[in-house]
């Protein structure tokens, strides 16, 4: 591959507007904030995670007053009531688990993997939004430069028309002559219309690329300007080690991280659980006598529980997750022969592109030699206007397939990239942990 900076692969085509475009995609795409927003969330159930290998300390502080019956007399008439208390408490409950058997240590795994995996994604849409910004564009570049050949044709076959009519006018042509010429001219008219609206459907594409309305970008991108041009040669080869630039491939493995540990989370269940527990504070009947120090209680002890039977629900809950991690395993495979067919369909697409457009540029200037000679031999009366039409219709077609072919080898390079996972930055690792 030609030696370039893979994360901001654009800049080979040199183009000042796209690279703009680019970077605007990349701080407004709201695909990309969403990407962002699941980062942070993946961040935070990793914290989570993490918060089980510590202790748990809770807080609490009470009054309570009651009545008890009894038969304690309160007055001289020998009336009897019951007992009314007071009872003020406050304290510290604590428990922490001890992870003997590693259960909690494997949900921190399997966070830490999903947490990647939503790096990945990140990745994945940051990769996918950068092609689709180039895609578009040059695909509007195509659609600009359709418009003005069709006018420039048009423009040509009006004066065919005016020509046609005036020789008809003096005798020397058919009516039918007139007619072929204007049903060209009404042909290659109705063209431009679909162009112009497949133009403005593009910059419609790439506001919405951007975050913004679909029109914001009209006034910048409405005038015409040459598509960018892909470099001359097409990499002859791709070293196989690019393919872990890719998101997909990066995420698949990490699935496969976070599936493996959430085998182990299964696993632990089946042991015991061993936890230390305690409590410490004040209880008094008197507010107070209630914080002074004979009030003060507290309580530390160990505790185990073991389920020791549940029908089966644990060993099943063991088999679903490896299950799901055989599931990861066969996606990750796939993923990869995936990668590497997109890579060789756009390596092969690159190559025989640039011999197709070789062979068409050879088409256009035959093409326009053919309208030259047709036209000076009809106004001589050496042919007949069928020979223009034809001339000038091949001339039209081959045109604007050159035109399509200069978009397509482009788009294939766009593509190429794309499969090897431009437009994302190791160094960029930093701001996507601070997102």
């Amino acid at each position: 591959l030609p030696a370039v900076d893979l994360s901001r692969w654009w800049s080979v085509f040199d183009d000042p507007t796209l690279f703009a475009l680019e970077e605007r995609a990349v701080r407004s795409n709201l695909d990309l904030l969403q990407a962002e927003a699941r980062i942070r969330q993946a961040r935070a159930a990793r914290g989570i995670a993490a918060g089980g290998l510590g202790p748990t300390v809770d807080a609490g502080a009470s009054f309570l007053r009651s009545r008890s019956p009894g038969r304690t007399s309160n007055w001289q008439d020998g009336e009897t009531r019951g007992v009314v208390s007071n009872t003020y408490d406050a304290g510290f409950d604590a428990g922490w688990e001890l992870d003997i058997f590693g259960g909690i240590r494997r949900s921190i795994e399997a966070a830490d993997a999903d947490l990647q995996a939503a790096v990945e994604d990140r990745r994945d849409v940051l990769v996918t939004l950068t092609a689709e910004v180039a895609r578009n564009y040059i695909e509007l570049r195509a659609f600009q430069q359709r418009i003005e050949i069709a006018r420039q044709n048009l423009a040509t076959q009006q004066h065919s028309a005016r020509l046609t009519r005036q020789r008809f006018e003096g005798g020397f042509v058919s009516g039918l002559d007139v007619a072929n010429a204007d049903a060209q001219v009404a042909t290659t008219a109705s063209v431009i219309p679909q162009l112009e609206a497949a133009a403005r459907q593009s910059i419609y594409a790439l506001g919405f690329l951007l975050g913004q309305e679909p029109a914001a970008l009209m006034a910048e991108l409405s005038p015409a300007a040459d598509i960018p041009p892909a470099p001359p040669a097409a990499p002859a080869g791709l070293p196989s080690d690019l393919l872990r630039r890719r998101p997909d491939i990066r995420r698949a493995e990490a699935d496969i991280h976070a599936a493996t540990a959430r085998i182990g989370v299964a696993t632990a269940e089946l042991f015991p659980k061993f936890t230390i527990t305690g409590a410490a504070g004040a209880r008094s009947g008197d507010f107070s006598s209630w914080l002074t120090w004979p009030q003060r209680f507290w309580s530390l002890g160990p505790s185990v529980s073991w389920r020791v039977f549940d029908t089966g629900r644990t060993r099943s809950a063991i088999e679903q997750q490896e299950a799901l991690q055989e599931q990861t395993l066969i996606a990750y495979r796939q993923t990869v022969l995936t990668a590497l067919q997109e890579v060789e369909n756009a390596l092969i697409a690159a190559a025989k592109e640039q011999e197709r457009r070789r062979a068409l540029a050879d088409a256009v200037a035959a093409n326009r030699k053919a309208v030259s000679l047709a036209k000076t031999l009809y106004t001589q009366g050496q042919t007949d206007f069928l020979n223009v039409l034809d001339a000038q219709r091949s001339l039209f077609l081959t045109e604007e397939t050159f035109v399509l072919s200069t978009s397509a080898m482009s788009t294939d390079l766009v593509a190429l990239y794309k499969a090897i996972g431009g437009g994302w930055s190791r160094t960029a690792e930093t701001t996507e942990r601070d997102n």
